[in-house]
């Protein structure tokens, strides 16, 4: 058992024992606490599964329990261990599961989530066994292949490998150093396989499979070793890494170099200490091994496991598990790169991190309000690329908010789920607002009044949080409103037929009933009655332009759409009479709008010079022209022209028809 060859803690080899035991048998967790204790109690039923999502789709499931994972070890790491020992188990015994499905999913599943979760808590012997397991049944062809290779440079390199020890032995003994451990280790078929893919090599270019260690007294004796070898050989220049003066997160520490030996080759060299050499083979299993369970969680973690607290923080800013496992996976898989506050405390960030990664590493609040930052002395926009080393000052702004683009820019988990968070909450408060609209113009249809309060009976009654959320509802044109109204007025008798309804909503609209004033700025047009920032867009079969009468359709999910008051399409909505919104134009709007006209001209010299110098000249910017039918005598065309508003389009209309060569023109609608 893998937990107790590492003579893992008494509490975490027993939970290792147990931690089927609730699911596959009548035991409770309750039985186990009494039986073995309240820790070994808490840490079964951290590894436990969720056992009530039966109806839900595999993807959900294994979403919902890798939360449920997540939360019980950022109270207990030790949760992870077992569940990683637990998921070696599994895949030792693959190979004895029947449905070649099955094997792929858990094997897919150990490469994405179980085997960075061993890296991350620097286990990497676990992590190393877990990815060439998974490699072994998701490519058994290319695994084989490689480790043929590996055994053909290993054999024929042998001799080279013994020399750069020696040699290497030599060099740290001429620098005065004693007690030095150096060894050669052959790379991981799978980390050999992803060298390749990363760095587009065949197995014919694969030459460099060994990486060296040299392994001495303490932190001195490192840096020690480090000039010996730098001084006795060249290195290449962008692969030196120091991660004793900069652990990675996990804690782990070593310096990483690459020198050219002797025969040109690269040589791979870690240096470390002989307590970063155990702690970086056994990772986070080094706090409990040797111990009788006497060191707590939180003590063992400490900042080395930050991450852990990252990720539950993730939690609470992903609407949904599915996505909180996706952004998670893309976190545990990026390599880090390390910054810094002005005032000096270290921020690890995600490989091609951004200012905005950045921002949000620091504070939610600090990312929703930045606007640009000041690396290394100079001033530098959102969308600049971090690296080791960099000195960040965020700038910000009170009246900065995220952009959607932003989630094209960052690399982390954090920001994306914030970044995210904030535009949910963003369109929810619009979405609030128009549906409190609705509702009210709904209340005058039907000559009823009620108070606000009363949507929180139907909010629970509905599965719903609160009143607020039936507003959000009807406003994303989820719910109708005319479903609150008949749940709050039961005896409320429906009118004739829906079509009257429809009737009724025209009427008002042709009546030009006041409304409220407000202003889409999403889509930089002025319209009166719409909720400020809601998302306006213009209906393609009628192309609205400013002068003609227009109503607002609530579309689901996606705002309001504008079409005009004649349009045909319309009936389709007769039946909806709460997605209707009276709506009109501002009369200051300047943005300009597509009119789309059907012209005929006459096959004649200079008549399609004639058409676009006319519309020039009115003012009209032609957007688009297409030929609809070409015949000996006359073109018919389809032209789409950008207008301020309806009197300018009827303007180019009338220029066009006055001129000889142009048969006729019409508008076109869709």
């Amino acid at each position: 058992m893998y937990l107790a060859e590492k003579r893992l803690d008494p509490a975490t080899v027993a939970t290792a024992l147990l931690h089927d035991v609730v699911e596959d048998t009548d035991a409770t967790n309750g039985d186990i606490c009494k039986r073995f204790g309240s820790t070994v109690g808490e840490l079964v039923e951290g590894v436990t599964k969720l056992t009530s999502l039966e109806d839900t789709s595999r993807e959900l499931k294994q979403a919902e329990n890798f939360r449920k994972l997540l939360l019980a070890l950022s109270r207990d790491i030790r949760v992870l261990l077992v569940k990683l020992s637990d998921r070696l188990d599994n895949m030792r015994t693959l190979h004895f599961i029947p449905s070649d499905e099955r094997r792929s999913r858990i094997a897919t599943e150990t490469l994405e989530i179980y085997a960075p979760l061993a890296a991350r808590i620097g286990m990497i012997d676990l992590k190393e066994e877990l990815e060439d397991l998974a490699f072994l049944e998701l490519m058994p062809e290319a695994r084989e292949s490689i480790m043929q290779r590996t055994a053909f440079l290993r054999e024929a390199g042998d001799a080279v490998t013994v020399d750069i020890i020696q040699q290497l032995r030599q060099d740290m003994k001429e620098a005065g150093l004693s007690n030095v451990d150096i060894n050669g280790r052959i790379k991981t078929p799978y980390s050999i396989w992803k060298k390749m893919q990363t760095k587009d090599l065949d197995l014919g270019q694969l030459s460099d499979i060994v990486a060296f260690r040299v392994i001495v007294e303490g932190i001195g004796d490192c840096y020690a070793a480090l000039g010996a070898l730098h001084g006795n050989y060249s290195h290449r220049m962008g692969r030196y890494k120091d991660y004793i003066s900069t652990p990675k997160p996990n804690g782990y520490q070593s310096i990483h170099t690459v020198v050219i030996g002797p025969e040109n080759q690269s040589i791979e060299v870690q240096i470390r200490s002989h307590d970063m050499h155990q702690k970086a083979e056994l990772g986070l299993a080094a706090h409990w091994a040797y111990k009788d369970g006497t060191v707590s969680a939180d003590q063992a973690a400490g900042d080395n496991y930050n991450w852990v607290k990252q990720l539950v923080d993730i939690l609470e800013y992903s609407k949904d598990p599915q996505e909180f496992l996706d952004n998670t996976k893309l976190d545990l898989f990026q390599n880090q790169v390390f910054c810094f506050t002005p005032q000096g405390h270290l921020i690890s960030l995600s490989n091609d991190a951004t200012v905005v990664d950045f921002a949000y590493a620091v504070h939610s609040d600090v990312g929703n309000t930045c606007v640009g930052a000041r690396i290394n002395g100079k001033i530098r926009p959102l969308h600049t690329v971090l690296r080791n080393g960099d000195q960040v000052e965020i700038l910000r702004s009170k009246n900065a908010a995220p952009n959607p683009e932003w989630l094209n820019i960052v690399a982390s988990a954090k920001a994306r789920a914030s970044i995210r968070r904030y535009i949910r909450n963003a369109e929810r408060d619009q979405h609030v607002a128009l549906g409190r609209q609705i509702l009210a113009r709904a209340y005058r249809m039907n000559e009823v009044e009620a108070k606000e309060k009363a949507l929180d009976d139907i909010a629970s009654k509905w599965r719903l949080e609160d009143g607020e959320d039936v507003l959000a509802q009807v406003g994303a044109g989820l719910i109708p409103a005319g479903d609150v109204v008949r749940t709050l007025f039961p005896g409320i008798a429906r009118e004739n037929s829906a079509r009257s309804k429809e009737q009724r909503v025209l009427e008002r609209l042709k009546a030009g009933e006041t409304v409220d004033r407000g202003q889409a700025d999403s889509s930089k047009v002025e319209l009166k009655g719409l909720i400020k920032g809601m998302a306006v867009h213009f209906a393609r079969c009628c192309h609205p332009l400013p002068g003609e009468r227009i109503v607002g359709i609530v579309a689901t999910g996606k705002g309001i759409t504008i079409h005009t008051i004649d349009c045909d399409n319309l009936v389709n909505f007769y039946d909806q009479p709460e997605r209707w919104l009276e709506v009109g134009w501002e009369s200051s709007s300047e943005t300009p709008h597509v009119g789309r006209l059907r012209v005929i001209l006459s096959n004649e010299p200079g008549a399609l010079g004639t058409l676009t110098t006319l519309i020039g000249r009115t003012g009209g910017n032609i957007l688009n022209f297409k030929f609809l039918n070409r015949q000996s005598d006359f073109f018919e065309t389809l032209v789409d022209v950008e207008v301020g508003d309806l009197r300018q389009l009827n303007v180019i209309i009338a220029t066009l028809r006055s001129a000889p060569s142009i048969e006729s023109v019409e508008r076109q609608r869709g």
